[in-house]
């Protein structure tokens, strides 16, 4: 995990000014926060303070630029069509006698640039859910204000339909959505050696000479503890991993599974983002785990270079998604590649519904569709999972058909 920040720097376009001085401060402010904690810091505490600290953080930093002009581009950006494929899959979810008498709610979490819940809104307004409430659940003020533009842009009639929120409610039932949230999840990094009576790792952060660097210290108790559960459960192939072994594992995705438990009576849940089943994921070859940083819509693996500037993402263990999950008493509903997903759900009779004029838009749209099925693209990178609580009638699995373990 060492890297050189003057290689990195050299293949990535140059912040400006401003976005330099945003980093600086963050920078300091993170170094006073590893000189109070005695020198060391976790990765995971690094990460939270790298993308969300209020008013510096990659998320909540108001001059951050999202969608095409920033770093990265989401499923919903590419096309309309994402969001009105998974219309009709959240439709007959929304339909469930369960759900009747909170009305019909449906709850993202981590709106983005808002054209998901454009999307959405529009997609179930035409299959006549007229009276869908579409609550979103976001922590920064300056997206909030740019999902509200783009709303009343893409969806102006319904924008009475539309709320936020800053937290989960107390009590909820509907369906949630929520579209790379996860992965934006602070993770904790481990490093595990094959040499007798060696300790776990778990792989902070200190500060030297004016620059972050790592730190590994012995694991704690229960790092320890996770770590060997997750080895054995592995069985062969965590008996084969090659010394020295890094990967992450993610707590928050955990606490977050239990967060929404306690306030959801009913309803089903459906998480987007990309990630492996922990076979894949933790496989002998996947030695040096999957953080990764996005900046101007290039990948890099410095996460110390630019704090505050960059992305910093890990992909998602969708086993011990699935594993916390029924744990709270939430149960699968499917679990299957996007492009599977898509494709199930109606992607391509969306694109078939289409005009063929002007021929620029069709052909547009229909390169956008390959971005998302292909396999060399998101089609099978991402996952879409969905877990139900409490519904009435069997969760329609539209989307799910020849789904996968996890």
């Amino acid at each position: 995990m060492s890297l050189s920040h003057s290689r990195v720097e050299s293949a990535l376009p140059v912040p400006d000014r401003e976005a330099l001085a945003v980093s600086q401060e963050l920078s300091t402010r993170i170094a006073a926060e590893i000189a109070r904690h005695g020198g060391w810091l976790s990765f995971a505490r690094y990460m939270e303070m790298a993308l969300y600290e209020p008013g510096l953080g990659y998320y909540s930093n108001p001059g951050q630029v999202f969608g095409a002009a920033g770093d990265f581009v989401t499923a919903p950006e590419l096309t309309p069509l994402f969001g009105a494929t998974l219309a009709r899959q959240v439709s007959p979810w929304l339909k469930d006698p369960a759900l009747a008498g909170s009305g019909q709610v449906v709850l993202e979490v981590g709106g983005g640039s808002g054209m998901l819940a454009a999307q959405l809104l529009n997609a179930l307004d035409n299959v006549g859910h007229h009276e869908v409430r579409y609550l979103i659940l976001e922590l920064s003020a300056e997206r909030r204000e740019h999902q509200r533009q783009t709303l009343k842009s893409l969806a102006p009639g319904l924008m009475d339909r539309v709320g936020w929120l800053e937290t989960f409610p107390e009590s909820f039932a509907g369906v949630v959505v929520a579209n790379e949230l996860l992965d934006a999840m602070p993770v904790q990094l481990f490093e595990w050696q094959a040499d007798a009576g060696a300790e776990l790792q778990e792989m902070g952060v200190t500060w030297v000479d004016g620059q972050f660097a790592w730190a590994p210290r012995p694991a704690d108790a229960v790092l320890t503890e996770t770590v060997t559960a997750l080895r054995n459960r592995l069985g062969p192939e965590g008996a084969q991993w090659h010394s020295p072994y890094r990967s992450e594992i993610c707590p928050a995705q955990q606490a977050w599974m239990r967060t929404l438990a306690d306030c959801m009576t009913a309803g089903v849940v459906m998480l987007l983002d990309y990630g492996f089943a922990a076979p894949e994921y933790y496989h002998p070859q996947r030695d040096q785990g999957t953080l990764m940083c996005h900046y101007r819509h290039r990948s890099h693996a410095d996460p110390f270079l630019w704090p505050g500037l960059s992305d910093i993402t890990a992909h998602v263990d969708f086993t011990a998604l699935a594993r916390a999950a029924t744990a709270e008493g939430f149960s699968l509903v499917g679990y299957t590649s996007m492009a599977a997903f898509l494709l199930n759900a109606g992607l391509l009779d969306e694109l078939a519904d289409l005009p063929r004029e002007p021929e620029s838009f069709w052909f547009a749209q229909a390169q956008a569709v390959q971005q998302l099925i292909s396999e060399a693209e998101m089609g099978e990178l991402f996952k879409v999972i969905a877990f139900e609580k409490n519904l009435r009638e069997a969760a329609s699995v539209l989307g799910f058909g020849g789904d996968r373990a996890v």
